[in-house]
């Protein structure tokens, strides 16, 4: 906050950056993101990455929330941004640990009821529906447990 050097010391029963000047504790902590499923007829709606990490990989629609914003509507500018599709109800799933090059919390809903033409946007090089059973394999581990938990499986299904 004061400019000067963090250093790194043991505080609060954890190894904390803090700055002897004038005090400051510097937390890191996770950051909030969402991710949805939409399913029609045996059919999940994936995105294309066009961004990375994980670049030309599918994907759930989803990313980060923005500040000030509730999870429902991010999931929802979110949903929209990658896919055009407007989602009109939306059932919280679970929150998921992702871990990568930052700690996220994911928080998984199903699109139930959505209206538009799919149309790939924002950072989606590419948006359709692929056979649930016949998908390529999704980029982040947590959204593979996102979508488990809307079709009702386990991860070791």
């Amino acid at each position: 906050m004061c400019g000067s050097p963090v250093e790194k010391i043991h505080f609060e029963g954890r190894e904390r950056f803090v700055c002897p000047a004038c005090g400051h504790v510097q937390y890191i902590n996770p950051i909030p993101a969402t991710t949805l499923a939409a399913v029609r007829d045996g059919h999940v709606l994936l995105v294309l990455r066009g961004i990375e990490p994980h670049r030309g990989e599918w994907c759930l629609p989803g990313g980060f929330l923005e500040w000030g914003e509730l999870p429902e509507e991010g999931a929802r500018r979110e949903f929209t941004e990658e896919t055009g599709l407007t989602a009109e109800r939306l059932r919280f799933v679970s929150a998921f640990n992702s871990f990568g090059a930052n700690h996220v919390i994911l928080l998984g809903f199903q699109v139930e009821e959505w209206n538009g033409d799919v149309i790939a946007g924002d950072d989606a090089e590419d948006a359709r529906w692929f056979p649930v059973d016949d998908r390529p394999k999704l980029a982040f581990s947590a959204h593979e447990a996102v979508l488990a938990a809307v079709l009702g499986k386990t991860e070791e299904q």
